[in-house]
């Protein structure tokens, strides 16, 4: 017989602090206690059935509750989210309680089953999943108005009464995955599987991304450093140098899709059952049915979003592509001057002064990309999308598309319109490295000092208050929950899409673009390995079985290289002279050879299967296995 969520107590003798809820400092004590007791209430009266503490501080205001569950209720949260573990049988299969000891390593007293970022997972997802039933409003906040069937976490971030929900650090486990991370300097892979029990598959998914991407570009600096050593600096000969990109941007991107699917396979993920999804926080419109779920929530007319995306959001992107272009064109009016200044003078101050212009450019690209990066947002919250994944993709639509001609505009316009190779090599290499210096720094060093000097400053103040609670878990809570928020992986996505561009856009005229992507990766490695474990809160784990839409990102940029690549090898002075009188005859086979190009990539994407036959076997027996069980369950009905 099947145990239902109202078979066990909610009580646990050895209470596990899992997750931190802060609400605003006055919040209202009928709030408190309101939201408290629909946090402890059993699932049968609404409740999400589990563990709460007041965090007890030296003013005591009580605006800090530490979240946990009683490990059987972890486990019933476990089936209900639909986490996938590995049998006995070594299979992958959906956890369920009453199977629960057909899957490795469960005993009945092992509380270590489930991963402490799962259980914080499980947390979180019963906290967003707290609906009211017959309230109004929120007790205590008569403008806070609720509905049946409203998340009730979702209303009270909305309304500023919550102010934050973040998972609380291991500082064991942490210390064991600093070490072996990033603690010294290796030469080897990353820890990912312990990377992703700490904090999950979205953001491991990214480091395993960022490692392999590193890897692949070794090919391409040990190739490109040739060219540089022996100066071999004559146009006409990359023509090898751009072929080989062109297959190997093809061939990392459908290798990536296979080394993806056996990690999410072994960590679960990738049998993992969408979840249904809600209304995001900040969306709202006039209280309406749902025609699917048949509850009440907000509605919005799709005209009227549509109307603000063509009429609104697209001329302001249109104006800001307009100003990029701009502010290039300054740009190149400082490259003429300072060409005109060397040429007039001929110093060692004048051959220095060639490269401030492209310094210059490169920091006001990053500043300008990230101005555009907080309109963007602002445009995209207030086109109001219902889901959270429509609000994601149009946010990086807009991104992307600034980003690309922001970043790329200068080094087209060069390459296809004043045909200067000398200027392109230089400015490729200069806004390359800038960029990359300039992210390290405002991503990684100023975050972890500004988080150090705050360390400091919490730790004086803790150690001068007297309290009766474990003074290391209220220093603890007080420092995490001060420390900046990690957003998601949107940054490092960009950094690296744009960092592709660099590398596959115009190799074949500076083929050292690889050589410092690598150098920069590696550091990036540890660099954000710090930012993860020493200046961020730790972020909820997010299951996921791909690295999503930047899939497509970096496939379509993959695409334009072919196109700017042969392009450029058409425009060698080698293959020029192959046709001396008739330049249409070059036009036309440069296109030809484009288009085989394309669809040789097109092939290879097709032939390259994402799965490798081994987990397709086992995704296969696995469909198989749920077929005949459904048939028996409908024999037996």
């Amino acid at each position: 017989m099947k145990e239902g969520w109202c078979s066990f107590d909610i009580s646990e003798p050895n209470f596990r602090p899992l997750v931190v809820i802060e609400l605003a400092k006055g919040t209202k004590e009928e709030t408190r206690e309101w939201l408290t007791k629909r946090i402890v209430d059993k699932k049968a009266n609404g409740g999400a059935q589990l563990l709460v503490k007041p965090l007890v501080t030296e003013n005591d205001d009580q605006n800090i509750y530490l979240v946990g569950a009683s490990h059987f209720r972890l486990l019933l949260g476990a089936e209900a989210v639909g986490l996938v573990k590995e049998c006995n049988d070594n299979s992958m299969r959906t956890f369920t309680y009453t199977s629960r000891k057909t899957f490795k390593d469960f005993a009945e007293d092992n509380h270590n089953f489930l991963t402490m970022a799962e259980c914080q997972y499980i947390i979180k997802h019963e906290l967003e999943n707290l609906r009211a039933k017959d309230e109004k409003i929120i007790p205590g906040y008569p403008q806070a108005k609720l509905y049946p069937g409203k998340s009730i976490v979702r209303r009270l971030l909305t309304n500023g009464i919550l102010v934050q929900i973040f998972p609380l650090h291991d500082q064991e486990e942490l210390k064991k995955l600093r070490h072996t991370w990033y603690g010294r300097v290796k030469i080897g892979y990353q820890p990912l599987d312990e990377i992703r029990c700490y904090f999950g598959e979205t953001i491991t998914l990214y480091f395993g991304f960022l490692e392999y991407f590193t890897f692949a570009l070794i090919p391409m600096a040990v190739i490109g450093i040739p060219y540089y050593v022996f100066a071999w600096e004559d146009y006409d000969k990359y023509v090898m140098f751009a072929t080989f990109n062109l297959l190997w941007s093809t061939v990392i991107l459908e290798v990536w899709k296979r080394f993806c699917a056996v990690m999410t396979y072994r960590w679960g993920t990738l049998l993992m059952k969408r979840q249904f999804e809600e209304p995001r926080p900040g969306f709202h419109g006039v209280l309406g049915i749902n025609p699917v779920t048949g509850r009440e929530e907000p509605v919005y007319s799709s005209i009227r979003r549509q109307i603000r995306i063509y009429l609104v959001s697209l001329p302001f992107v249109c104006l800001c592509l307009y100003f990029s272009l701009y502010v290039m064109m300054i740009y190149f009016d400082l490259e003429q001057w300072a060409l005109d200044y060397h040429q007039e003078n001929e110093s060692n101050f004048s051959s220095l002064l060639l490269f401030v212009p492209s310094i210059i450019y490169a920091v006001v690209i990053e500043i300008m990309n990230r101005i555009y990066r907080y309109a963007a947002e602002f445009l995209t919250s207030w086109e109001n999308h219902r889901l959270e994944s429509s609000y994601q993709n149009h946010l990086i639509l807009k991104v992307l598309v600034f980003n690309f001609l922001n970043c790329f505009a200068s080094l087209f316009y060069i390459a296809f319109v004043l045909f200067d190779m000398k200027l392109l090599r230089q400015s490729l290499a200069t806004l390359l490295i800038t960029s990359q210096i300039l992210n390290q720094f405002a991503e990684a060093f100023l975050p972890y000092w500004l988080q150090k000097r705050h360390k400091k400053r919490m730790k004086k103040k803790m150690f001068s208050q007297k309290t009766d609670t474990d003074l290391s878990l209220v220093e603890q809570v007080s420092l995490e929950k001060e420390m900046g928020t990690y957003f998601g992986t949107f940054d490092d996505y960009l950094e690296l899409f744009l960092q592709f561009g660099y590398v596959s856009l115009f190799s074949c005229v500076y083929p050292l673009a690889a050589v410092f992507a690598v150098l920069n990766n590696i550091t990036e490695i540890y660099s954000d390995a710090l930012k993860m474990c020493r200046v961020y809160k730790r972020p909820f784990a997010e299951p996921t079985a791909s690295i999503g839409v930047w899939q497509l990102a970096f496939e379509t940029m993959s695409v334009i290289s072919v196109v700017t690549n042969c392009i450029l090898i058409g425009m060698s002075p080698q293959v020029n002279a192959l046709f001396p009188d008739s330049k249409m005859d070059l036009i036309l086979t440069v296109a030809l050879v484009e288009h085989v190009l394309l669809a040789m990539k097109f092939v290879m994407a097709f032939v390259i299967p994402d799965k490798p036959r081994d987990i397709q076997i086992k995704l296969a027996r696995l469909e198989f296995e749920s077929l005949e069980a459904l048939k028996q369950q409908n024999a037996l009905g």
